[in-house]
């Protein structure tokens, strides 16, 4: 498996796959071609589908300068449904051409050419790292950063500190959101109620929420995010890790380490299943980022291996099936509410996990596996195309 560092974007949103991934794709493509005076490129699948309110051929105008962008949103096999030809041209003449892929948290290949990525984990499944860290008398966070350097806890932290400020600048925020559906900034909102007589279990509830909808709505407007997997799904972990650390009064360190224990079943997500919804619908992002946050919080309550891998195998259980379907394309409805319910599963899930582990059926590894073979089963109306679901219906007469 590759680093977290992989896996822990910083950029600005709104999605990792159609904005972050097209950005990294651009920028290489016009290194690579500093003479070029003309580019062409061409958005398939998903990226030609819903690009316009992901941002997709505005991120591509302004990396590229002189460009024509085509939408080809045929119907057509291809290897992976963020699909993106780029042509350049030097006084007429073509003098360089990739079809690069998109594959999701802002990752991207290139076809004909080996992933330059270096790997970091031999092990790639929850059973391996498990044997391995019981045998050793690790828990998760020490076997990334035996595989990864101490360099790694440093990133992390940085990492966090980004994902405290997202949410400090969204929580502060008025306003409508970008895109043209009128969507009110509302974490705002959330976060300053002051409801008489509020149960602690209330309060939780609409703390955890506001959190989730500052850094998701920072990400619809544009704004600086860790993807965590995904830029659509970035408010879940933030949520659970800064309601939990204002609560408990945890360390940066204790937050380093769970920010490692997330990322890890991350990666064992992105690499035996996807994190890209174009590929596998919603479940493939905000399941991914509900399963993070699930370990995230197991780890800072010190919790057995058994336990954690039950959590998080209850957040991704209960996604499965999850379809994504954005109205209009943008990262908006119904991402940002997803993002406030998939923080409170996770905490939910954990909880569950506390006192039914010993009981469990399913294991971490098969649920993800599950969760790949139903993506792949999913209509393509469903998997971030805006022609099903909420996105084909919005607006229509009921």
């Amino acid at each position: 498996m590759q680093s977290l560092r992989e896996l822990y974007r910083i950029g600005k949103g709104p999605s990792s796959s159609h904005t972050i991934g097209p950005e990294r794709a651009c920028k290489l493509f016009l290194g690579e071609n500093p003479n070029a005076d003309e580019f062409e490129v061409t958005l398939y699948g998903s990226l030609a589908k819903t690009g316009a309110g992901h941002g997709t051929t505005e991120i591509v105008r302004e990396i590229l300068k002189n460009v024509k962008i085509n939408l080809d949103e045929s119907e057509r096999e291809l290897r992976h449904p963020n699909t993106m030809d780029l042509v350049a041209y030097e006084k007429g003449k073509r003098i360089g051409q990739v079809r690069v892929y998109s594959v999701g948290g802002g990752a991207i290949e290139i076809e004909g050419r080996e992933n330059l990525c270096p790997e970091y984990y031999a092990l790639e499944s929850f059973a391996k790292i498990r044997e391995y860290c019981e045998k050793k008398g690790y828990r998760l966070p020490d076997y990334a950063f035996e595989c990864e350097g101490a360099g790694l806890k440093d990133y992390l932290l940085d990492v966090w500190r980004t994902m405290q400020r997202s949410f400090e600048n969204g929580v502060k925020a008025k306003g409508v959101l970008p895109g043209g559906l009128n969507v009110e900034r509302r974490a705002r909102i959330l976060y300053e109620q002051n409801p008489t007589n509020e149960s602690a279990e209330n309060r939780e509830n609409r703390l955890v929420c506001a959190y989730a909808f500052a850094v998701s709505e920072e990400n619809s407007a544009g704004g600086t995010i860790v993807t965590a997997p995904t830029c659509g799904a970035c408010g879940v972990l933030p949520a659970v890790l800064i309601y939990e650390a204002q609560k408990q009064k945890f360390s940066d360190d204790k937050i380093v380490r769970a920010l490692a224990s997330a990322g890890l079943i991350g990666n064992l997500i992105k690499t035996n299943a996807s994190i890209s919804g174009a590929e596998c619908g919603c479940q493939a992002e905000i399941g991914s980022a509900c399963c993070m946050a699930a370990a995230a919080l197991a780890e800072l309550y010190d919790m057995s291996l058994s336990k954690l891998e039950y959590a998080a195998e209850i957040a991704m259980e209960h996604h499965l099936g999850l379809t994504c379907d954005p109205i209009a394309g943008l990262v908006q409805i119904p991402c940002i509410e997803r993002n406030a319910v998939a923080a409170m599963r996770a905490i939910n899930a954990v909880s569950l996990a506390n006192f039914l582990s010993d009981s469990r059926k399913i294991s971490f590894d098969l649920v993800v596996k599950t969760m790949y073979e139903t993506g792949k089963d999913m209509s393509k109306r469903y998997r971030e195309t805006s022609e099903g679901g909420l996105a084909k219906l919005y607006g229509k007469a009921d």
